[in-house]
């Protein structure tokens, strides 16, 4: 298991250069798609300390309320498995309704929200009574999974419907529905709950939505020399609590790209591994951890200076990524 920052030194050698350990760096837990593994690596030292194998084909992944169990889609398996991150067992499972894919942890801790892309349900599980407590009807194919901060709100993005689906927890019903651009795949919303950013893969864009209104006030687009507008794939979106950073995970471009959180102006693109996933960030915002399916690693990027400062090799098609302060 890590070793506590008191026991390494502030500063590490990586790749030819002296690189500041964040005080109290976190564990970052990676789901390795076709390696039915979770990798474990050290915020500190920068490396894989332990691979716990678990169901078939985990994809994303989530910390409950107190951080002790994480929470994996087991998407082969149509159900979540519990890990327990004291003694690295799988402890239990939930059920989760057919191809689980992206969940989302309320925000008091007490329910788990899943996307299950073969039967077009969201599915809510108590997580106190490890069942299910209701089924959602959504779009075809849904997978991205937001919850506003507030905890009123449920946002559900479905792949061939080309929707946001706004669903209110006190009802489990949607309200509204947003119309985006082709294969949205995820959902964040701001730390002030005011907006939701949508990801479309294949329309190439990110939806900025008014939370309130729910109406889309400006559509983020991207552009690096040399490469093809198809390459451009935007996948996992993280924003910092202030709102003057955005990542957002390009697929096969092979970048993240850095946004202003206010202005929505791309200012820059990080070069990491190869298919480029989803994106965590540590709890003091000082490092972005990106899962890069292709190359079987996961780079770790410096928040402030929008630099990649090492590749880690984990298992096999990183997909998911967490991190337990």
């Amino acid at each position: 298991m890590p070793h506590s920052p008191s026991s390494i030194s502030a500063l590490m050698f990586v790749a030819g250069s002296l690189i500041a350990a964040p005080a109290g760096a976190a564990t970052i837990y990676v789901s390795n798609e076709k390696g039915n593994s979770i990798s474990i690596i050290d915020g500190d030292s920068l490396e894989v300390t332990d691979t716990v194998e678990v169901g078939n084909r985990p994809r994303g992944i989530a910390f409950g309320g107190d951080g002790r169990f994480l929470y994996i889609c087991a998407s082969d398996d149509d159900h979540i498995e519990i890990l327990d991150t004291e003694s690295l067992k799988i402890v239990g499972t939930l059920p989760s309704g057919p191809d689980p894919e992206l969940m989302v942890v309320s925000p008091d801790g007490k329910h788990l929200y899943v996307a299950n892309e073969d039967d077009n349900l969201v599915t809510v599980i108590d997580l106190e009574a490890r069942e299910a407590s209701a089924e959602i009807p959504v779009g075809v194919e849904p997978e991205g999974m937001g919850v506003s901060p507030d905890g009123k709100t449920v946002v559900n993005t479905s792949e061939t419907t080309n929707m946001t689906h706004f669903i209110d927890v006190s009802t489990f019903e949607i309200t509204d529905n947003v119309l985006v651009d082709q294969r949205p795949r995820f959902a964040e919303f701001t730390a002030d709950g005011e907006e939701v950013w949508v990801t479309s893969e294949i329309g190439g864009t990110v939806s900025v939505i008014d939370a309130a209104t729910r109406k889309i006030k400006h559509k983020i687009t991207f552009e690096v020399a040399g490469l093809q507008p198809e390459a451009l794939q935007p996948v996992g979106v993280r924003i910092l609590k202030d709102r003057s950073k955005a990542f957002v995970a390009l697929g096969p471009a092979n970048r993240v790209a850095v946004i202003d959180g206010k202005t929505y102006e791309v200012t820059d693109y990080i070069l990491v591994g190869q298919r480029v996933w989803q994106l965590a960030l540590t709890p003091d915002e000082t490092r972005l951890y990106s899962t890069n399916g292709v190359s079987n690693d996961v780079t770790v990027i410096d928040v402030a200076n929008d630099k990649a400062l090492k590749s880690i090799p984990v298992g096999s098609f990183p997909w998911g990524v967490a991190i337990k302060p």
